[in-house]
């Protein structure tokens, strides 16, 4: 099975080893990954800040860039369900209309590649950790993934998976807004953070770069002790 990695901007610039585990998990699972080097931003900030624009430049160009995939993988929810909005940046050209309906047709979210598509739910990794995992608005809301990730984290052996309260809660990153509204944003980043202390998971995982980002870099500034981790950096553990 041939798979695109759609790596996205945050992942190349501040998470490529990321990219590296999603690669070595779908390679693991049997899929053959390629990249296309032409990729870009998907235009999801432009999109919800109001450049319509600017997001069909940056969406006509993804479309072009991945039309001849046979699917396009993604280790951020968000960035996934961008490709899903295409379409509605072109309700009054049909052809384009086609084409974004095309690439969302054959594009997923990281794990919900592996449990849909794949149809594996074990990957065979081991991680010996206290964990607790959180919800990103975009993956759960606006794709309808929620089901994967805990079918793939059940199945990590040694990996002790404690349920986080209030997980559906934004963690205040929501792109652009955690720059424009920034005092809102650390509020509800800090209460993300005590729902994590109060599981005393030692580990935060999650599935969306933009998330993680958000939350490491305040628990950095707060000096806490918990470590944060994508999901494919857990998958990829093996003993």
């Amino acid at each position: 099975m041939k798979v695109s990695l759609f790596i996205t901007c945050l992942g190349e610039v501040f998470f490529p080893n990321i990219g590296k585990d999603v690669v070595e998990v779908l390679e693991r699972l049997g899929c053959e990954v390629d990249f296309p080097k032409a990729q870009t931003c998907c235009g999801q900030p432009a999109y919800n800040s109001g450049y319509r624009k600017e997001a069909i430049k940056a969406a006509k160009h993804m479309i072009k860039t991945f039309e001849q995939s046979d699917y396009v993988v993604s280790p951020s929810g968000s960035c996934a369900s961008m490709f899903h909005e295409y379409k509605t940046l072109f309700e009054d050209d049909m052809v384009w209309r086609e084409r974004a309906q095309a690439l969302a047709g054959k594009t997923y979210e990281f794990t919900q590649f592996i449990v849909d598509v794949l149809k594996v739910e074990d990957v065979g990794a081991t991680y010996p950790a206290k964990a607790t995992y959180h919800s990103s608005c975009h993956m759960t809301r606006l794709l309808g993934v929620e089901n994967a990730p805990m079918k793939l984290l059940n199945h990590v052996k040694d990996l002790q998976l404690v349920p986080l309260n209030n997980s559906y809660d934004c963690c205040g990153f929501g792109g652009t807004f955690s720059v424009k509204m920034s005092p809102i944003s650390e509020q509800m980043v800090d209460e993300k953070i005590r729902h994590i202390e109060n599981t005393e998971a030692t580990v935060l995982i999650g599935a969306d770069n933009g998330c993680l980002m958000n939350i490491r870099g305040r628990v950095n500034r707060l000096g806490k002790p918990i470590e944060i981790k994508h999901i494919a950096e857990i998958l990829n553990q093996q003993v």
